[in-house]
């Protein structure tokens, strides 16, 4: 595993101060890495006493975190909090690259203090690279003024995070989302596994479909079926790992019309069949209990 980091030492960071959270949040980046795995290599489990932020440049991988283990592509954002054992894994031939944040004082909304996983961009992730890109040369360069800079584009991360991202309502409480898309979201949800079509979805929203893709789609940069796939795609990473259901056993129990169909949906989010992630994500250790 390749990793080229840059810290900012404790005396530099108090001279360039601390950007404000969420309210009162005094949050300081601690340091920036740039990580690559190669073919079947990755960490041991480890953890840190801060906030950690991963985001996912290429290839396709796991991040166990605790007790849970996640499927990670090209494109998302893994939220690890402090002291949570965490180890990532790559599951192709192509290297798994990922740019790493350590980041101390982000405090979060009440409730979600332990939440951690793995969150989609669903917009501009051109922006969320070219930030990161720049964090990295910022602080391998140290140009004048390098930790204020650092730290307005942490927050201009964080704002797309929020923005971008299912984690919008807890970085961005106040934000609004249209009530019809808050309630198709949560049923999504609550009943991915079921037949559901898009005259369903309308029709408990009180909307015309046409308004509710469109809607929808502002809310959360992706359309309501689309994002009932992935849904039913993430479920099945966690079937394909913890049953021996066969591919029209799990097929069947989330919904998808068809195993073919399963099989294209799965490969065209994660980059590979289901059986080839089944193989490659058994050979991870799990965790002893």
């Amino acid at each position: 595993m390749n990793n080229k980091r840059f810290e900012i030492s404790a005396k530099d960071a108090e001279a360039g101060g601390r950007c404000r959270l969420l309210g009162e949040s005094p949050a300081r980046l601690l340091y920036a890495a740039a990580a690559t795995c190669g073919p079947s290599l990755g960490r041991a489990p480890h953890t840190h006493n801060c906030v950690e932020f991963l985001y996912m440049v290429s290839g396709v991988g796991q991040f166990r975190m605790g007790e849970n283990l996640f499927a990670v592509s090209k494109g998302d954002f893994v939220i690890v909090h402090p002291q949570v054992e965490h180890a990532g894994k790559n599951l192709s031939a192509h290297p798994l690259e990922y740019i790493i944040l350590g980041v101390e004082g982000l405090l979060f909304p009440p409730g979600i203090e332990n939440l951690y996983g793995v969150y989609h961009f669903h917009g501009d992730q051109e922006s969320v690279r070219r930030i990161l890109q720049l964090i990295l040369r910022e602080l391998e360069d140290r140009p004048a003024g390098y930790i204020q800079m650092c730290q307005a584009f942490l927050e201009m991360l964080l704002i797309l995070l929020g923005r971008y991202t299912d984690f919008a309502s807890s970085f961005e409480p106040t934000r609004r989302v249209g009530r019809e898309c808050a309630v198709v979201k949560r049923y999504l949800d609550a009943n991915f596994t079921k037949n559901i079509s898009l005259d369903q979805l309308a029709e408990l929203a009180h909307v015309n479909k046409y308004y509710l893709v469109h809607s929808f789609s502002r809310e959360y940069h992706i359309s309501p079926i689309s994002y009932l796939i992935r849904r039913r795609v993430k479920e099945s990473c966690r079937l394909l790992i913890d049953s021996d259901y066969s591919l029209a056993q799990i097929s069947r129990l989330l919904g998808f019309s068809s195993p073919s169909y399963f099989s294209q949906s799965f490969r065209k989010l994660m980059g590979m069949s289901p059986m080839e992630y089944r193989k490659h994500s058994r050979g991870m250790p799990r965790r002893q209990t």
